[in-house]
Parts: C-alpha cells; sequence; structure tokens
C-alpha cells in the first residue's frame, strides 16, 4: 500500500493524501501557518487509534456471535511531552448492544490487541526518508 501527499496549491500547507481510491486532506492550524482546513497529522496518528480499537470489536464480535450493535471511541491526547519521548493517548470506548458483562470484558481485551495498538506499543519502526522519482 502506497500512499501518496502533495501540496494542494503552492504555499500553503494544505495536503491532498491519496490512498487506494480514497483522498483525504491535511492541514495544521493557523498558529503554524495552516488553515485548520482538515485534520492534522497527529489527529491522523490519533485516529488510527481510535478507528482500529473500533474496528478491532465489530471483528471480534462479529467473530464470537457477540450482540454488539455499534461501538463509540474517543481518544484524548496529551502531547505536552512529547519532545521528551511521551505521546499519551487515553483511549474511552463505549459498546452498545444487549452485552452481558462478560462480553463487555471480552470485548476490552480483544481492542486491548488491536493492530495500531500493538504497532504503536511494541514495534520497531523503521522510516527511510529519499527522493520520490518522477
Amino acid at each position: 500500500m502506497t500512499i501518496h501527499s502533495q501540496t494542494e496549491k503552492p504555499g500553503v500547507f494544505r495536503q491532498v493524501l491519496s490512498t487506494g481510491a480514497h483522498t483525504l486532506h491535511a492541514d495544521v492550524a493557523p498558529a503554524l501557518g495552516g488553515q485548520d482546513s482538515a485534520p492534522g497529522p497527529h489527529d491522523y496518528f490519533d485516529a488510527a487509534l481510535a478507528a482500529c480499537k473500533a474496528l478491532t470489536a465489530t471483528w471480534y464480535a462479529k467473530r464470537h456471535g457477540l450482540a454488539l450493535e455499534r461501538v463509540e471511541t474517543q481518544v484524548e491526547r496529551d502531547d505536552s511531552r512529547e519532545r521528551q519521548g511521551t505521546y499519551a493517548l487515553k483511549v474511552k470506548l463505549a459498546f452498545h448492544g444487549a452485552l452481558s458483562p462478560e462480553d463487555t470484558q471480552r470485548l476490552y481485551t480483544a481492542v486491548a490487541q488491536c493492530p495500531i495498538h500493538k504497532l504503536m506499543t511494541t514495534a520497531t519502526v523503521e522510516i527511510a526518508t529519499e527522493p520520490l522519482e518522477a
């Protein structure tokens, strides 16, 4: 999978991102010179975790026949210590449906293992930056 990003208009921060058949946008806050016209990179990072938790719960419930109707996730960011190496995310979840307390606990256990959570907390990510060949 390749994600392509390019500046939308010369001299502005706003980016057009393409991944598969999907188009997204990214921008930065006015304090950084942007227009706040789209989520920023940190927002997408945090959103990946929120989506992964919800999708993992839904997948798990379908696979195990749990009566999960829908999932709500909320991610709260504390980036006040990011420059010191700590980026704290608090995830709050709500599972809706005719679930027993045991079902709910099984869902919490499952979402703790979502792939993005594991990627963010246990993987070594290697990034190589190089010229894009036209």
